[in-house]
């Protein structure tokens, strides 16, 4: 049977491709009409998705992802958003305007986006690290669990200058992401004027207002266009009937396979035009536009003999513009073509016409994805009706996985009379193809007792010493600073908290409560670590500086127990930057990356478990040393972030109560452009002044004479989780995203999940608020105090799954004050 995801019929006949959904669910679509906007259900159908967060997708019509759609239409659809964005904005600022999109969903809409401006350069961010090729900046998508997004600029300048931002994504719903983005670039390049650009606007009403307030806090405007607008009702329960939706059809529609296997050939001498880009990945001209324009009639006169019957032109994730302009001109030349490409969302599948993906196909990975093996998907494909697929893929992914049983061509043939591969060469930036440059001297690790209270053997310090350096400001004022946009919270440090007399006896009282239980999760986070990896020699390495007094912990531990000489260092590692890349080189000069193990002490949502992981990869990619595991071994892992741990439990480590005076005497690591070069290790000051309130020793010596007493406990707890499921579950962050949406926050970070970063932010933030569990008990005794000093609420929440979950509020207004004085966030 031939099947289509179109919408069928005439007239009466018409059935919309979200009916299945809405039917079961009780989903319902509900459209705005604008003038010159179009019909929602025209734009957008339904189908399912194995998501623990959101059950239903919406199925876009004419983005040439999910649904087979005429070249010409998908092209239009991002074009006229263009033509708007210039009319917006002028020719004269659209000449100075730079069109940014979304992998992999949105790069071929933000693509001809750029094209309707036409004057504008166009750059999307990309899932593929390219070695030699620098991060210019990157984000992550607050529902993703794993890979970030890479902004990997040929011309670093692209990103660098004042014109309008243009934002383009094919959804605008929380618009989480979008806003996330413009935060994060705004730090590193104010500009004036954003626009984000969508096929549908899906806010809620709550979301309406967020636009406004936001260019408020960020100083700029901020304009929305789209093409469609309304918004998506959820009855109570929907998640779990969506669950139960797709256990019961999962794997029931097997697409039937045709009696022969369809031939496959390859189209040589495409003749792509030489210094054009595949794609947006590097940053894409107006010149290299007008270049590609004049070669695609040759193209597609190439490819045009190949083809026969109704054709469908298939893209490759990420490379969705080349095959969309190849296949546009084999439309002109009155070719039957559809246009759509590959993905790797998993999206459940029904044969059914009032249901938006009616078949799927499902492949390994080809292109050695920089996340490791997995599925890919090519969803209504099969039973089609196509008597031709072309497969249009870069080069970076023409390998033996492409053509192997059961890969992509494999699987298409299935279905097919006939495939045809087309292969575009895979841009390299000049950058990626350069000279490496000469091995840098990189300096010998700082020790103390000339840097830190630590002993010379207890740590090295892969920094630069910033003592003589004033890096201080008051807390309200580099609140405002980094939450305008006006610096990072690494180019300047907090002042120093001074106990008062009260505070520090509760932290000699946690720390006599405390010190069994935080020995037995040193003795079993690191047992676990040795016996990963039997007969070698971890190199511990500390994320400073609250992983540093963890790493004494494990190698005291590791000397007590088995007499074994840990080599343990301290590195900087900075949200949004990335780990110290040099303190990296050092290791690999110095030690086998296999054996390097990085430690923290905590987890609370995990975005330091995915800076590292990205921050790892981008090292890899741009030539350094291979083999560097980005797992981190913590002590404590309430947010389910990692395999290696002491524990899961949420409970008051007391080196999280102070700064610098458990810690060594060591600030917190500073990034800032004119003071750490190119060749430089990220910096730190020694507060030799504090020596006085030191406890850094103290500390480790209560916790190392408890070792004895847990010895038992901890051998058998290491033999149960070494037997046991390890996988994170990342429940914590699911729960930091309902409390970023519950509060009105809308940015994930600002919400500080556990005992140690709460105590973080009210040490050196400007809190707006506390979250306490009922049962939290004397772990928060600390809590409480700090709190009720500096005049912040403490709320009472039930099923919190922390102890507590510090709060800052985006909308902080310098100058605002509570009742009795004291700086607060402002709404």
């Amino acid at each position: 049977m031939s099947r289509t995801t179109n919408v069928e019929g005439n007239g009466n006949d018409v059935v919309w491709t979200g009916t299945w959904v809405a039917e079961r669910l009780g989903v319902e679509l509900n459209g705005v009409e604008r003038d010159g906007e179009r019909r929602l259900t025209e734009l957008l159908g339904l189908a399912l998705r194995r998501n623990p967060k959101r059950a239903h997708l919406l199925v876009s019509n004419v983005l040439g992802k999910h649904v087979p759609q005429r070249p010409s239409v998908v092209r239009a659809a991002g074009h006229d958003l263009g033509v708007r964005v210039r009319a917006l904005l002028g020719d004269a600022q659209a000449a100075r305007a730079v069109v940014l999109g979304y992998a992999e969903t949105a790069t071929g809409l933000g693509h001809a986006v750029a094209d309707g401006i036409d004057l504008a350069p166009y750059l999307h961010s990309t899932r593929r690290p390219v070695e030699g090729v620098a991060r210019a900046g990157g984000f992550e998508e607050s529902h993703s669990h794993a890979t970030s997004h890479l902004l990997l600029p040929e011309d670093p300048a692209l990103l660098a200058g004042d014109g309008p931002l243009v934002l383009v994504d094919d959804e605008f719903s929380t618009g989480n992401t979008v806003l996330n983005t413009i935060r994060a670039l705004h730090e590193l390049h104010a500009r004036d004027h954003y626009v984000i650009v969508a096929l549908v606007d899906m806010r809620s009403p709550g979301d309406q207002g967020r636009l406004d307030a936001f260019a408020g806090e960020i100083g700029a405007r901020v304009d929305l266009v789209a093409a469609a607008r309304g918004t998506v009702a959820l009855p109570d329960g929907v998640l779990e009937k969506g669950q139960a939706l797709v256990e019961e059809h999962e794997g029931a529609d097997a697409p039937p396979r045709r009696s022969e296997r369809g031939e496959i050939v390859r189209v040589t001498g495409l003749g792509w035009p030489a210094g054009v880009p595949d794609g947006g990945r590097h940053g894409f001209t107006p010149a290299h536009r007008a270049a590609l324009e004049a070669a695609l009639p040759a193209m597609a006169a190439r490819i045009a003999p190949h083809i026969e019957g109704r054709t469908l032109v298939l893209g490759n994730e990420e490379l969705m513009y080349a095959p969309l302009r190849l296949a546009t001109a084999l439309e002109d030349t009155g070719a039957d073509l559809a246009y759509s490409t590959t993905t790797r969302s998993p999206v459940l599948a029904v044969d059914d016409p009032g249901y938006a993906i009616r078949t799927r196909l499902v492949f390994p990975a080809h292109d050695d994805p920089a996340d490791g093996p997995g599925d890919r998907f090519a969803y209504n494909v099969a039973g089609g009706g196509f008597d031709t697929v072309v497969v249009c893929l870069d080069s970076a992914g023409d390998t033996p996985g492409l053509s192997a049983p059961g890969g992509l061509l494999d699987r298409v043939a299935e279905h097919t009379a006939r495939v045809v591969v087309v292969v575009i060469p895979s841009y390299v930036p000049a950058s990626a193809t350069a000279p490496e440059r000469p091995p840098m001297s990189l300096p010998e690790p700082l020790r103390g007792p000339a840097f830190s209270s630590y002993a010379p053997d207890e740590v090295g310090w892969l920094l630069q010493d910033l003592s003589d350096v004033t890096l201080e400001a008051p807390t309200e004022e580099r609140e405002e600073a980094i939450q305008s946009g006006g610096a990072h919270y690494a180019e300047s440090l907090p002042v120093e908290y001074q106990p008062s007399e009260q505070y520090q006896e509760l932290f000699h009282a946690a720390l006599d409560t405390s010190a069994g239980r935080i020995a037995r999760a040193v003795g079993v986070v690191t047992e676990t670590v040795l016996a990963e990896r039997p007969g070698r020699r971890p190199v511990l390495v500390s994320l400073a500086r609250a992983g540093t007094p963890v790493g004494v912990l494990m190698r005291r531990w590791a000397a007590h127990r088995h007499d074994l000489d840990l080599p343990h260092y301290a590195v900087s590692i900075v949200r949004g930057r990335g780990i110290d890349a040099n303190a990296l080189r050092w290791l690999a000069a110095h030690h086998d990356p296999r054996d390097v193990v990085f430690v923290d002490g905590w987890t609370g949502k995990g975005a330091i478990t995915r800076e590292l992981a990205a921050a790892i990869r981008e090292f890899e990619a741009s030539g350094g040393a291979a083999g560097f595991d980005p797992e981190i071994a913590v002590l404590a892992d309430p947010g389910s972030c990692v395999r290696t741990y002491g524990t899961r439990e949420d409970f008051l480590i007391p080196s999280a109560c102070l700064n610098s005076t458990v810690s060594g005497l060591i600030s917190r690591t500073v990034l800032r452009a004119d003071l750490v070069g190119p060749e430089d290790f990220h910096g730190a000051k020694f507060y030799r002044e504090l020596a006085g309130a030191d406890v850094s020793g103290a500390f480790l010596d209560a916790v190392a004479a408890r070792f004895d007493d847990v010895t038992d406990a901890v051998d058998l707890a290491v033999k149960e989780l070494l037997e046991a499921d390890r996988t994170p579950t990342w429940e914590g962050w699911a729960a930091v995203e309902r409390i970023s949406e519950e509060y009105g926050i809308h940015d994930v970070n600002l919400v500080k999940p556990g005992v140690g970063e709460t105590t973080r932010v009210l040490l050196r933030r400007v809190p707006w608020k506390i979250l306490a569990r009922a049962d939290a008990g004397a772990d928060l005794d600390h809590v409480r105090l700090l709190a009720e000093q500096r005049g912040v609420p403490v709320e009472t929440v039930d099923e919190l799954p922390y102890s507590c979950v510090g709060l800052i509020h985006p909308r902080f207004t310098r100058g605002a004050t509570g009742a009795d004085g004291k700086a607060v966030a402002s709404k």
